[in-house]
């Protein structure tokens, strides 16, 4: 009679109760596998959404640098002739050629404003490198973090393929041929021959306007609200 009863109570409470932990069990994972989604979520609409401001800040830093003057007049960006050319400036500018030192300078700027015409597709294309890991902790650092993470990251690649652009644009605003004309003008009046790569300075000085513009875009996003252009862009900054 005994084993009849237990028998009973296994086969009718038994199963309900298998049942309700097994449900219980589904439902406790299914939270967790939610909040996970939703932290996978999040994390990669920050960052879609630092892509967009990069990419916000490289378009339009360049755009405006590719403007006339628009490193030549911006006295924090303008491009100066190379440091261990400024014994060709001096002596150039105390025999009478201080005109064609300025040409030299200012073709020089020519360049890079006419280089950052094509540069913004070299940057967006390495935005898109950005990984989701870096995005969360670039969110929560300074208001030019992201402009700092891709100038760690990408100036050696950038300069590979930024340097042919300024070397055509050397070309073009006859900056070549002026800084030739410094050179051997100077080398005529000094025992020392100097000959720096123009392209190589012009490039750097270039790039390092660019990050400068970049992290403009960048710090205006996340300050002002109504420089975030795009839904996305709202939301994330919106929150931080």
């Amino acid at each position: 009679m005994k084993k009849i009863l237990f028998f009973l109570l296994f086969t009718t409470v038994g199963p309900t109760l298998f049942a309700q932990s097994l449900k219980d069990l589904i439902q406790q994972k299914t939270k967790l596998l939610n909040k996970q989604t939703n932290a996978d979520n999040s994390s990669n609409e920050i960052a879609n959404a630092l892509k967009q401001a990069l990419t916000i800040g490289a378009e339009k830093g360049t755009a405006a640098l590719a403007q006339p003057d628009g490193f030549f007049k911006n006295a924090a960006l303008k491009i100066l002739l190379p440091p261990e050319a400024k014994k060709i400036e001096s002596t150039l500018r105390s025999v009478g050629m201080g005109k064609q030192v300025d040409e030299a300078i200012l073709s020089i700027n020519r360049a890079a404003e006419d280089a950052c015409k094509t540069a913004a597709p070299i940057f967006v294309s390495a935005i898109k490198d950005l990984t989701v890991t870096d995005a969360v902790n670039i969110l929560k650092g300074a208001d030019t973090a992201a402009t700092a993470y891709l100038k760690t990251s990408t100036t050696a690649p950038l300069t590979n393929a930024f340097k042919p652009i300024i070397e055509t644009s050397l070309q073009k605003t006859d900056a070549t041929k002026h800084w030739s004309t410094l050179v051997n003008a100077y080398n005529k009046f000094s025992l020392r021959k100097l000959n720096p790569s123009l392209s190589d300075y012009v490039t750097e000085k270039a790039l390092t306007g660019i990050y400068s513009q970049i992290a403009l875009e960048e710090k205006n996003i996340r300050q002002n609200p109504a420089a975030r252009a795009t839904e996305l862009l709202k939301k994330v900054f919106g929150a931080n």
